[in-house]
């Protein structure tokens, strides 16, 4: 017998101008909690790249840089926040400590920090600055901290795992609140030519005792997942969903496809993040000014990301002088432009909703064209919606199927060729429990 239910539930409509529960609900299977739920309504923020391989034109750094390269000579996080913030980002997520070792910080865990190099005399730090830039922009804030060092001679032992921790604490303890969390999966060779067997237990733990109210990331969370591509794109097929148990972070994680997709019957509520450079790679290099994502492009990974029910972490790396460069400031200024012109009217604001069974009618008084809507499920009580339709015409029972779609979670929307009708109908086909809906809204999104 299958596990889900069809069709017999009562739709919940949240209205758009009274935001009023009409029906008490109970949750159902894994539910968000209220961090989770935080970070879901976050949808969009940026990721940045910024160390010795932003002067050196390397992706992985080998750990045997001399400090001295990282040298930014106008270097200016009041800048970065002031972008982010104009962008429409909810903040920024800075690489603190990329494979290569190097600290952002004075580390007193390290040798191979900002306290080494030339820059600011040894005296700067850029995790404080950030940090307070953040603050002042209104911005939240959150860190990269990967687990792989290529510089740090215990790497490869016992005591490179509290010497880890200890890093962490430094971060969590003496800068403020973070809203995030960020571990890479890479495990690669130390200097002494041994690989690390990292205890992600002790530092999540850790990391936890730290900042209670942090959300962390890897490849299975605990909180957010990996996507399991770099290009910003999640399934169409999304579940909040993923089994964890006899998987590892890096090698040994979930198959790709069950990243971008999620489980079924997860066990785990895990929400997915899709993360993606404004360029051609991760960090910046003089070359990549001309690869830069125009708005519209960028506007194309929202919709395939937060539209289907994820996050969009998007990578800006600063320069080498330490500002976001024109080029990438443009395109996220034309990122915000086209996201603002697309959702800039509701055409079902002033509409008259129906719900009855496993159907939500909704007519307008004058026929509207519309080319995209966007479905919600209010996702504390867990996420319901398997599949749907949608219809639209002048009246029942003359609607004509337009469109159709697998899961809604948090957010979805869901596009088809420009139609005008009086009346739309969002069918559920299938469902596990009776869906909890949120806002409905519909959109003519020229893009």
């Amino acid at each position: 017998m299958k596990k889900y239910i069809y069709l017999f539930f009562t739709i919940v409509l949240f209205f758009l101008a009274s935001n009023k529960i009409l029906v008490a609900q109970e949750k159902f299977g894994p539910t968000p909690t209220k961090q989770q739920l935080a970070w879901h309504e976050k949808e969009f923020y940026l990721f940045m790249h910024f160390g010795p391989n932003t002067f050196t034109d390397l992706e992985w750094g080998k750990g045997s840089e001399d400090p001295n390269v990282f040298n930014p000579t106008q270097l200016d996080c009041n800048q970065w926040a002031r972008i982010a913030k104009a962008a429409g980002a909810k903040g920024i997520i800075i690489t603190a400590k990329h494979h290569d070792g190097f600290c952002l910080w004075p580390s007193k865990f390290s040798k191979h920090t900002v306290r080494e190099s030339k820059w600011m005399d040894g005296k700067g730090d850029v995790i404080k600055m950030l940090s307070e830039a953040c603050k002042k922009a209104g911005i939240e804030m959150g860190v990269y901290i990967s687990p792989w060092d290529r510089n740090h001679p215990q790497y490869g032992t016992a005591a490179y795992n509290d010497t880890y921790i200890q890093t962490m604490k430094e971060l969590l303890t003496g800068y403020g609140k973070f809203t995030e969390l960020w571990w890479d999966g890479a495990n690669g060779e130390g200097p002494n030519g041994k690989k690390q067997i990292y205890d992600f237990t002790r530092f999540k733990d850790s990391a936890m005792s730290y900042q209670p109210n942090i959300v962390i990331f890897s490849d299975i969370g605990p909180h957010i997942r990996w996507v399991g591509n770099e290009n910003g794109r999640i399934n169409e097929t999304n579940w909040n969903l993923l089994d964890t148990a006899g998987f590892k972070r890096g090698e040994g994680a979930p198959p790709n496809d069950t990243l971008n997709r999620g489980n079924f019957n997860g066990k785990y509520w895990i929400g997915a993040e899709a993360d993606v450079s404004i360029r051609k790679g991760w960090f910046y290099h003089a070359e990549e000014d001309a690869t830069v994502k125009s708005g519209k492009t960028l506007f194309n990974l929202y919709l395939n990301s937060v539209g289907h029910g994820g996050n969009m972490i998007l990578n800006v790396p600063p320069n080498r002088k330490g500002l976001i460069a024109p080029e990438d400031s443009a395109a996220l200024m034309d990122f915000r432009k086209v996201r603002e012109t697309a959702f800039a009217t509701n055409l079902f604001k002033n509409a008259i909703t129906k719900n009855q069974k496993n159907e939500m009618e909704i007519c307008v008084a004058k026929p509207v064209t519309i080319n995209s809507i966007q479905l919600q499920e209010q996702i504390k009580f867990g996420q319901r919606v398997v599949r749907f339709e949608i219809y639209a015409g002048d009246k029942e029972p003359n609607l004509k199927k337009i469109a159709a779609s697998t899961t809604i979670g948090r957010k979805k929307i869901i596009q088809f060729p420009s139609v005008t009708a009086k009346c739309f109908k969002v069918k559920i086909i299938e469902a596990k429990a009776s869906p909890v809906m949120g806002a409905v809204a519909g959109y003519l999104i020229n893009n």
